[in-house]
């Protein structure tokens, strides 16, 4: 395709990223059918009622139509012109085109702002005016959004309204290439069946629901479980409502395939068959790890792996995108090449023997996970069993550790460069804004570069909004942003605010803790306040903390006229949260030091600040907003039950997963939430338990043992799982008060260990 010119006139308020000369080069007819399904009138129907929910009334000042002949190669566009009586006149090449083209306007237009923790939609009447016609458009065509685990790790519980909520925000953020992951189960227990499965040997594969995603890839299975039949029924109620929607904005749906992962009961109807037993995975034992695989040569992996796609695009429809990962945190059995292409030669065979137009869906954290095993000719045998351009790889974590960079851009299959960011979806501020910054771009600039689109890849959601709006933004950008800039603005129209104080805030924060540079870093929250006790915790930050501290005070400052603004209120909690988990690793130090120095007075003060002030303190601040509670996670969980006994097997689950994760503590806390009441009957039954073991080793003169701390510590970690208490699920308490509190008494604190 040639180089081709496109000229708008528009009224720029910060909006030259808006208006640009868009050069795109057509690499890959492969994948020239995945188009939207939905008709061009279903689409614009579609932006109309996501305007409805979020703006009442005023969403009649849009006019909103779908013209697909607006994009000659796939890539969406969106104009927006001003009417004389004050309408807005959308119309782009898709749903999505359009609904982000709106967002657009809503932000920079109308001060406007969308997100997990609240809107602020203080819409300004009449609508602002735009000059000319403003066109808005994208260097990329796929905008992908969601990881393998972000099912369990966040959207596990979720209702329809809350899912409803959700595929507004992916069309207003641009996303035109969801997962969509729910109901996989119902459909494997119907394959399952139809080979020869008794019950019995189904319920020992399925893992509990908070597990699935790892069920799913072979790592665990059992745990958890069984799974009830009421489950597969509303799930399967559930992904009927969610594809529909997705496809009614035009987006193209990610449908899940076989990757080989089997139940045992497998291999007594077929003894014979090429099964590999796999070590244990992340401290499991065998009890419920060491998955059996089937290998992909075995014509028994044919066989099962179309009988399941058949189902699900018998139940599902299809979009042609179907995604497997053959060996996610698995070491193959062999590292030979030809293997390794005869392995994603036979796994692609299986979705074409049903779907001739497939398209294999991958995600590339292999590659970065298990690099030892993973080298260049590895890398490229995987890749190359399947013909150039029916395979998308997920560059997963390519704002810390991109894979293109030295595998020729995936040795020429699309690639699309992925923000991970987040990891068991912890709480705690974090960012690389200068890499996401910058390395879209790169990529994009990448000699004989295969990249076809960006992604939002997160393990977990529902946090750090900021670095997610900016991320979604760069897909329509030429150039990267003025960090300063952007983030000020971000400031204003978060808070339908003009405060100068709200954007200096915002601008330390943004260089500072939202600006790793570390290399390699994984953004896995390390604070000792979510980690289990020991003498050797890791304090370690990347930023200069004084910029948290100043930021802190700059927002409690600018509180009280703001608090009626849920965005804001959300964000003090969120910063005071942040002050007090960076000055538990400060009272953390005193209590070790004090230890290590015999020195009793000083480890009574230090713990007892830690356990009896500053801990109550964050519990009731949490508690103080509804973002941040314990309760509406195991109500929404418990409320997906038909009786008692399912009932407890989903907040097994749902407190499971956040603090144990296992049934012995095999991967302990790498699901941490700061929550009200977790943070209460969790975090700080933890640490009051630490700091007496240590008092008690100094009366008694016994050295501080850790593995039986481990035991002991274990016993308040199941008694959290199994205490049977019901958390509020509505908020508590000023938060302002609260935070205006603690400020008072720890800013001062914070200070004095700088």
């Amino acid at each position: 395709m040639h180089p081709r010119k496109e000229r708008s006139v528009a009224l720029c308020v910060g909006l030259s990223f808006m208006c640009f000369i868009l050069t795109a080069h057509c690499r890959f007819p492969t994948l020239d059918h995945l188009q939207p399904q939905a008709s061009e009138k279903t689409q614009a129907r579609a932006v109309i009622q996501l305007l409805k929910r979020l703006l009442g009334d005023r969403s009649t000042e849009f006019i909103i139509s779908v013209n697909r002949s607006m994009s000659k190669d796939s890539l969406d566009v969106c104009e927006l012109r001003s009417t004389r009586n004050n309408q807005i006149v959308a119309t782009g090449s898709t749903g999505v085109a359009v609904a982000s083209g709106l967002y657009n306007y809503l932000k920079y237009f109308c001060n406007c702002h969308v997100s997990w923790s609240g809107d602020q939609l203080d819409l300004p009447r009449p609508l602002p005016q735009v000059t000319g016609v403003l066109r808005i458009n994208t260097q990329h065509r796929f905008r992908y959004y969601q990881n393998v685990c972000t099912v369990s790790y966040s959207s596990v519980w979720w209702d329809w309204p809350r899912w409803e909520r959700e595929i507004d925000w992916m069309a207003l953020n641009g996303i035109n290439l969801p997962l969509a992951f729910t109901g996989q189960e119902a459909l494997w227990q119907e394959v399952y069946r139809s080979l020869g499965l008794n019950q019995t040997e189904i319920e020992e594969f399925f893992s509990g629901p908070a597990f699935l995603a790892w069920n799913r890839m072979g790592n665990m299975f059992e745990f958890g479980g069984p799974l009830p039949q009421s489950w597969h029924v509303n799930k399967l109620n559930l992904q009927f409502k969610i594809l529909e929607r997705m496809r009614s904005f035009g987006m193209i749906p990610v449908l899940p395939a076989f990757s080989g992962n089997i139940p045992k009961g497998i291999l007594r109807l077929h003894p014979s068959a090429n099964v590999t037993r796999l070590g244990p995975w992340a401290h499991f034992n065998c009890s419920f790890s060491c998955a059996y695989i089937l290998d992909p040569r075995d014509p028994l992996f044919l066989q099962i792996g179309s009988m399941y796609l058949s189902q699900v695009v018998k139940q599902f429809g299809t979009d042609h995108v179907y995604n497997t990962d053959s060996f996610n945190e698995m070491t193959p059995p062999s590292s030979d090449p030809g293997y390794l292409s005869a392995v994603s030669r036979s796994v692609f065979a299986s979705m074409t023997a049903v779907d001739p137009q497939a398209i294999w869906l991958m995600q590339g954290w292999l590659f970065f996970s298990s690099a030892s095993f993973w080298r260049p000719p590895q890398i490229k045998a995987l890749l190359h069993g399947v013909p150039i351009g029916r395979m998308i790889v997920l560059d997963l974590f390519a704002e810390t550790e991109p894979i293109f960079s030295y595998t020729e851009s995936f040795y020429g299959q699309p690639f699309i460069w992925c923000m991970l960011h987040n990891f068991g979806g912890n709480s705690g501020f974090f960012g690389q804004v200068e890499s996401i910054n910058s390395g879209p771009f790169q990529a994009l600039s990448f000699p004989n570069s295969s990249l076809v689109g960006l992604g939002i890849a997160p393990e977990g959601i529902e946090q750090n909004p900021v670095i997610y709006e900016l991320m979604s933004e760069l897909a329509w950008r030429k150039e990267p942003v003025n960090l300063s800039k952007w983030v000020s603005l971000y400031a204003m129209r978060r808070y339908g605010s003009t405060q100068e104080s709200l954007g200096a805030a915002w601008r330390l924060l943004f260089f500072s803790v939202y600006n790793c540079t570390v290399p390699h870093y994984r953004n896995h929250n390390h604070s000792p306040l979510v980690r289990r006790p020991s003498l050797r915790m890791n304090t370690e930050v990347w930023y200069n903390r004084s910029d948290l501290f100043d930021a802190w005070k700059l927002l409690v400052e600018a509180a009280p006229p703001l608090m009626s603004k849920g965005t804001f209120r959300h964000d003090l909690v969120d910063i005071t949260r942040e002050a007090l988990q960076v000055l538990t690793s400060a009272y953390y130090l005193e209590i070790a030091e004090s230890f290590r120095n015999q020195k009793l007075p000083e480890l009574l003060t230090a713990g007892g600040v830690l356990v009896h002030d500053l801990l109550p303190e964050l519990d009731r601040l949490l508690s103080s907003d509804g973002n941040f509670l314990l309760g509406p996670w195991l109500e929404q969980a418990q409320a997906l039950a038909l009786g008692e006994k399912e009932a407890r097997l989903y907040d097994m689950n749902a407190r499971n997963q956040i603090t144990l994760w296992g049934p012995s503590g095999e991967i302990v806390d790498y699901a941490s939430k700061e929550w009200g009441g977790l943070m209460e009957d969790y975090y700080a039954q933890r640490w009051g338990l630490f700091v007496n073991t240590l008092v008690d080793c100094l009366h008694t003169g016994r050295p501080f043992k850790q593995e039986a701390f481990n035991q002991e510590a274990f016993k308040v970690e199941q008694g959290f799982v199994y205490n049977g208490r019901k958390y509020p699920s509505e908020p508590t308490g000023d938060t302002y008060e609260i935070a205006r509190r603690i400020f008072l008494k720890y800013y001062p604190q914070a200070m004095k260990r700088l």
